[in-house]
């Protein structure tokens, strides 16, 4: 196996990991993984960047059958940082593809100078919705959804239970917009009201007051990473989760359970994959990254792992070749590999057309905690954008 090698570029500022035997080819394949490593929410990035990884190691270290390099740089959810960072990759890297990006603030950021520069860029999380409607474009593919869909699960899930009066509260940016517009468009009782927090509060103390009194029917709520660790363990100490029902998307995953644990056993959560969808593909990958990092892999891994077979499918079919431009968007659009979740196409926009789940938070008997898909909400849906994205 090809040996992994980390340092840093000075210039740049850039962690290169190098998958490539010594005496590769002299110009492999370039990829910039921009993920968030560091912070509250770092979890997010590093199970990102691991499920990427993962992938290129079990494919020998090449993707199409390229040597291939990964150059890995911690946007640390500054986009300010995250552009001048981007803009090396492009300008002094010369990288093949773009991939990765956990927040949409940063995918926002970033995406001009790179679909500017006609240089591909494969999201491995970040689904705005100003890129998958008027202001997609043929350079941008996502390997995990829209961001509303996860959402639209629970306001779906909301509007069956027969919820009348549900509280929205997610941080003030644009994933936390595409939440309460996603849960908007199936849920059609009371909304109580839309609270907007700032990205990174960590005391919800305020907020859960405001919640207790209200009393609703249920709380939807969207808080990644370090957020949503506080908010659980919070609601929980504020006992409200024997009165109010606790909704989420992004909160309760494989990043916060190692933190929250019991806490958040039985949570429920809007989710296009968990550790048990009963896929070849899915089974093989989990165990192959609990083996390697020793966690139980999220969906940002899975997605993460999904974005590498992508590129790697797409080189494959275009010789190894992205100069090619055109050929190498047919490619990608084409969806060249199995995914971990099983049915798995591109619309038009670039966005998947894929199944959606209600996902519970449960120990395993080894002790370990995941989520596990309890009913299919959605099958091969498509995102509520796309028709308004010129692209055919």
């Amino acid at each position: 196996m090809p040996s992994l090698l980390n340092f840093r570029l000075p210039a740049a500022l850039i962690a290169s990991v190098v998958l490539a035997p010594a005496l590769a080819a002299a110009d492999p394949v370039k990829v910039g993984l921009v993920s968030t490593l560091s912070g509250p929410s770092a979890a997010l990035g590093v199970h990102m960047r691991d499920g990427f990884l993962l992938a290129v190691k079990e494919l020998g270290g090449k993707l199409g059958g390229q040597p291939t390099e990964v150059l890995v740089i911690d946007d640390e959810l500054k986009p300010d940082v995250a552009v001048q960072k981007v803009k090396g990759l492009i300008d002094r890297e010369k990288v093949d593809v773009v991939a990765g990006i956990v927040f949409s603030n940063v995918m926002m950021a970033i995406q001009k100078p790179v679909l500017e520069n006609e240089t591909f860029l494969v999201s491995g999380n970040a689904g705005p919705s100003p890129l998958a409607g008027k202001g997609c474009s043929p350079y941008f593919f996502s390997a995990s959804y829209q961001n509303d869909q996860n959402h639209e699960v629970m306001g779906k899930y909301a509007q069956d239970k027969g919820y009348k009066r549900v509280i929205l509260m997610t941080p003030n940016y644009q994933a936390g917009k595409d939440a309460m517009a996603g849960f908007k468009r199936y849920f059609k009782g009371e909304v109580v009201e839309e609270i907007f927090t700032p990205l990174g509060q960590l005391d919800f103390s305020a907020e859960l007051a405001k919640i207790a009194a209200a009393k609703p029917d249920a709380l939807f709520t969207f808080m990644p990473g370090g957020m949503g660790v506080n908010l659980v363990k919070q609601f929980k100490q504020a006992g409200l989760e024997s009165s109010i029902p606790f909704l989420s998307a992004f909160t309760v995953d494989e990043t916060t359970l190692p933190a929250t644990q019991d806490a958040a056993l039985g949570l429920l959560s809007g989710a296009e994959w968990a550790p048990n969808i009963d896929t070849p593909e899915n089974k093989a990958f989990v165990a192959a990254f609990e083996k390697e990092y020793g966690v139980v892999p999220s969906l940002y891994a899975a997605q993460g792992y999904d974005a590498a077979k992508l590129i790697d499918g797409a080189l494959k079919a275009t010789g190894g070749k992205v100069s090619d431009k055109p050929a190498f968007r047919k490619a990608l659009a084409s969806a060249p590999f199995t995914s971990v979740r099983g049915s798995f196409a591109f619309n038009t926009n670039g966005f998947p057309i894929q199944d959606f789940y209600v996902v519970k938070a449960v120990k395993r008997a080894d002790g370990k905690f995941e989520t596990a898909a309890q009913e299919k909400v959605f099958t091969k849906a498509k995102d509520s954008y796309a028709g308004d994205c010129p692209l055919k």
